[in-house]
């Protein structure tokens, strides 16, 4: 009985451990310094796209920006085309999820 326990025990834990790397390898977070050469509100203002060029590399990232408080500062021109941004993003199905986007000195 002990030994069946056990058994049980070893196979849930290995079966976890497997979910876990899985899920992590699903979408890939990345971190970016760049300016903002393009900035497209979408039409029901509830998304924007916004366009950066890389400090390191010079390529250019579109990123998809959702959360209330960055389409607020791209509506009241607090982020223009032009800032030099910090962000963190998920790189996931083909499209760039912003997950923080902020200016580098501060909004």
């Amino acid at each position: 009985m002990k030994k069946l326990v056990s058994v049980v025990m070893l196979v849930a834990l290995i079966a976890v451990s497997t979910l876990m790397v899985v899920t992590t390898a699903c979408a890939e977070e990345l971190k970016m310094v760049g300016a903002i050469s393009k900035i497209e509100m979408a039409a029901d203002g509830r998304s924007a796209s916004a366009t950066l060029k890389d400090s390191k590399s010079g390529e250019e990232v579109t990123i998809i920006v959702t959360d209330e408080l960055t389409l607020d500062k791209f509506k009241d021109k607090r982020i223009v085309e032009g800032d030099e941004i910090r962000c963190k993003f998920e790189k996931e199905g083909g499209k760039n999820s912003s997950k923080i986007f902020r200016k580098t000195a501060g909004c």
